[in-house]
Order: C-alpha cells, then structure tokens, then sequence
C-alpha cells in the first residue's frame, strides 16, 4: 500500500483524499484548522469545506506538516496559491528527494508574477513537480461522476507513474507534457469565471456568455503561448475542458461570486459571506502582472481585475470592452 499525503483540507483536497483512498492507497490529509483534523479523525468528515460528505475511515489527518509528508510516495498541494510558497518552504524541510510533488492549485503568485510550478522549482528544487489541473468539482468527484483531468509533467514518464496510482475508472488522468500551459488555463479560467458571473447576474444572455468564453479562451492561449506553453494544451482539459465548466457551473466559487457582482453586491460583502476561496479574485491582480510583463494584451481580464481591485463599474468596463475595434479573430495567435 502507497501512502499518498494531501496537503489542504479544502473541498478538493478532500475529494483528492477520498480519490486515493479509493485506489486502495493510505491517506494523510494536512488541515491548517484543528476543528478539520479533529472532524476528519472523529469520522465526521470535514463539515466545514465539504459538508454532508461521508469519509472513509482510512482517511486520516494531522495538523503537523512533516507528519503528513513522512514515508509518502506523493504529495498533493492543494492550498490557496498566495499562500503556497510558504507551504512549499515547510514541505522542502521534510519531503525526501526524488518524491514527486503534484500542484492542484490554481493560481498566480500576486507579488511575483510566478507560477506555483516555478515556486516549487525554487523552493524545492530535488523533486519532479506535475500539475494536476481539468474540470473537476469536489462533490460530483466524491459522488462518482466519472471526471477526466490533466497530470501535466515535462516528464511524461512522471505523470503515467502517479496517473497508474491513483487512476480509475471514475477518475481519469490525461498524462500531458506541458504543465505551464495546464497552470495557465487553471489560473485564468477563474478569472473568466468571475467574467461570466456578471454576465450571468446581468442578464445579459447565453450569446454574451458564449462569446465570453470563447474570446476568453483565446486570451488564456495567447497569455499561455507567450509564456512557453503549447497552443494545443489550451484545446484540452486543463484549459477548454476546465473552462467550460467553471462558467457554465453555478457550483463554482469564481462564477457564483460574479453573478453577485453582476447583480450589484460589493466584493467586500460578498467574501465576508464565504469560508472557501474564490482564487479568481486574487489571480486577477497576478495574471493582469504576468500580461503586461510579457506585453500581451487580455482585455477581459483586464477588466475583470479593474472591476474587482480598482472600484471600477461594471456598466463602464462591459461598454469599453463592447467599444473596443474590429480585429482578425487570431491575431497575435496564427
């Protein structure tokens, strides 16, 4: 039996947990909470990410880093992205060299303009890092529906070896070899999510949402390309794939939170409402950074950082986008 350590409690690294356990593997889960470790050990499951959900009793927690990573063949990181560089910094004391270290967050360093996987590679360093990334909602995950993801590597040997330990036929990995484009389409497609909230919480129709996500989707393939990924990762699950849920599902903590915007709540009152991270929110200020560092132009999610961080109103911003000239649909990316 492989131990596979987890670390976030959140809804996903929950529905990760319970994913490993299924594929017959020990699971140590790192919670930053107490009440989590003591939930999840009182085989309560974890009420406060992912409530009404049963856990198997070989699912255990600890609120002790080192514990979680020791004699672990792999380890999972699922904690918010502005805060994984200091997770990385503990995980680097205990995790031993050669240990793979799989990225499931979504997000850019604000401060840097960094990707997670370029963190881990300074932090770290004597581990192979993946990404794992595609459209996956914890609960549907939990509850069976089958999902298909992205394990993203340069190594492709790397993401067949923990595609074969924790692949099922419920939860199918897509081994591919490009993770700066699978970090890519994960950080930005929160960001559009939040795009397509307003549009959904003004009303403005499914041709206005469809037009959004497809003009955003070109945005993250020329921000993507730019930064060295493959156009064709954008096509696949961890950039068409994920976006395509993430703004089309109300279960989407980037989504949901954009309809509240579009229908004129406050960001201030909507985050006091929530336990859970919308990551779009702060990615926003990340990927505005990483795009103007590599002279991209993303005019939606431009806007959508404006909208959330610079008090900008809505009708303005969907005006000025809506007046913007007539181009080529592929300029910049042919």
């Amino acid at each position: 039996m492989t131990k596979v350590s987890i670390i976030g409690a959140g809804a996903w690294g929950t529905a990760l947990a319970c994913i490993s356990r299924r594929a017959n593997h020990e699971v140590m889960l790192w919670a930053l909470e107490d009440e989590v470790v003591q939930s999840v050990n009182a085989e309560k499951g974890n009420p406060m990410y992912l409530p009404g959900v049963n856990l198997d009793k070989g699912i255990f927690a600890t609120g002790d880093i080192a514990e979680a990573i020791a004699k672990s063949q792999v380890v999972f990181s699922v904690v918010p992205s502005q805060f994984f560089r200091s997770v990385a910094e503990k995980i680097a004391i205990t995790i031993e060299p050669g240990i793979p270290l799989v990225i499931c967050s979504k997000g850019i360093e604000v401060k840097t303009g960094a990707l997670l996987t370029e963190i881990a590679d300074e932090v770290i360093q004597k581990n192979p890092v993946l990404v794992l990334s595609g459209p996956s909602f914890a609960h549907e995950t939990i509850a069976g529906s089958p999902t298909a993801v992205a394990l993203a590597s340069t190594n492709l040997k790397d993401a067949e070896i923990i595609t074969s330990l924790i692949g099922t036929n419920r939860f199918r990995p897509y081994p591919m070899d490009d993770p700066i484009g699978a970090e890519v389409g994960g950080a930005a497609k929160n960001v559009l999510a939040i795009a397509c909230g307003i549009v959904v919480g003004r009303e403005m129709g499914d041709n206005t949402r469809a037009a959004l996500i497809t003009r955003g989707l070109f945005e993250m393939a020329m921000l993507g390309v730019a930064k060295g990924a493959k156009a064709r990762t954008f096509m696949g699950l961890s950039g068409l794939g994920d976006l395509t849920l993430t703004c089309n599902g109300p279960k989407s903590r980037n989504m949901s939170l954009g309809v509240e915007l579009g229908k004129g709540y406050c960001l201030a009152e909507i985050l006091a409402k929530r336990n859970s991270i919308a990551e779009g929110v702060e990615t926003a200020r990340g990927i505005v950074a990483l795009a103007r560092k590599l002279h991209v132009e993303l005019p939606i999610m431009e806007a959508v950082n404006r909208i959330l961080h610079n008090q900008a109103d809505i009708n303005q911003a969907i005006h000025n986008l809506l007046e913007r000239p007539f181009t080529p649909e592929f300029k910049g990316l042919d």
